[in-house]
């Protein structure tokens, strides 16, 4: 066990080097920072002493290693544009994006597995049918469209929600949460959902297609011979073992909701991490876009290394492989 969370580890180190090296070197194609801070009328000199006071006159390689080693310890450096601590500034916008990305988990979840199992126990009735097909609404239209549909029905024409804020939060210690707050789930509805949509498809369409799989085991047919009712088969035995890979898919999609929450963000002016980075690109802010890299991918390795660990927690098998070699 102990070797196996250590070659993981070190899988993992390796990972965020490689995505903290490319994120780093892609950003510095992506314009001059000293020119967004000083405008067209910056003199030279003016340029080479802004260069020189932020580090940009050293080479790549020298400016990689500062901020490798400071990423270490969890700095990155200061904002080009807004002059703050990278770090302050994420820990700030980190809480709405988790937020976000949790209820739409939840939404996603709750809506998503009871219709995937319906879609496969009444297979070729019309309801089933409806949701195959609203399956393929959902994952053929992008996030962007359906936020401002959203926006366009429920917020301008019928007014039910706000269009855009995190509304009011609460403050427990440095976290700020809007769950504690009535107009806080007003405003986390119309985002949630949006962002919500895509995973809810994917995952009633892999709970349909697992839960189809599971019912042609043997192991059904046998429970079937031994007189179970349908209740206990479809609920007791064929949807417990479905429910395996497709909480392995969901706890994956969560960094996926994540990193892929800007457009949401974006859309409705959701103050998360990916409204920060739409801003940083827009204004090349290098320490804040490779920060909100770094932290996308360290968020995607602990997901996969936890994943990795329950997997061989709960599967006999691979404790026995790497014992016995059997």
């Amino acid at each position: 066990m102990l070797a196996f969370i250590l070659r993981r580890l070190i899988q993992a180190v390796i990972v965020m080097v490689t995505v903290a090296f490319i994120s780093f070197m892609l950003f510095q194609y992506v314009g001059d920072p000293v020119v967004f801070l000083l405008g067209q009328d910056a003199t030279p000199e003016q340029i080479r002493e802004l260069r020189s006071a932020l580090g940009l006159d050293k080479s790549f390689f020298v400016q990689f290693w500062h901020f490798l080693v400071n990423a270490a310890q969890g700095e990155f450096g200061l904002s080009l544009r807004q002059g703050a601590k990278v770090s302050r500034l994420i820990a700030e916008r980190f809480p709405a994006t988790l937020e976000l990305a949790l209820v739409a988990a939840l939404l996603a979840l709750v809506i998503g597995v009871p219709m995937g199992v319906y879609a496969a126990l009444k297979r070729g009735t019309f309801t089933s049918q409806l949701f195959m097909t609203l399956s393929l609404l959902g994952v053929s239209l992008p996030t962007f469209l359906i936020g401002i549909l959203l926006i366009l029905v429920f917020a301008v024409h019928l007014g039910w929600f706000p269009s855009f804020g995190r509304g009011e939060v609460v403050q427990l210690g440095w976290w700020s949460t809007g769950l504690l707050k009535a107009k806080g789930w007003h405003h986390i509805t119309l985002p949630a959902i949006t962002l919500a949509i895509f995973q809810l498809t994917l995952i009633m369409r892999l709970v349909r297609a697992e839960m189809l799989e599971v019912l042609r085991t043997d192991y059904i047919k046998f429970a079937r011979a031994r007189g179970l009712s349908n209740r206990a088969i479809h609920f007791g035995h064929a949807l417990k073992n479905t429910l395996v890979p497709v909480l392995t898919i969901t706890g994956l999609q969560l960094g996926g909701l994540i990193a892929f929450a800007i457009i949401t963000e974006t859309v409705f002016q959701w103050p998360g991490m990916g409204l920060l980075f739409i801003q940083a690109v827009t204004f090349a802010d290098i320490p804040v876009m490779a920060a909100y890299l770094c932290l996308i991918a360290l968020i995607f390795v602990v997901i996969n290394l936890v994943v990795d660990l329950l997997y061989f927690a709960v599967d006999p098998r691979l404790r026995v492989g790497k014992a016995g070699g059997h």
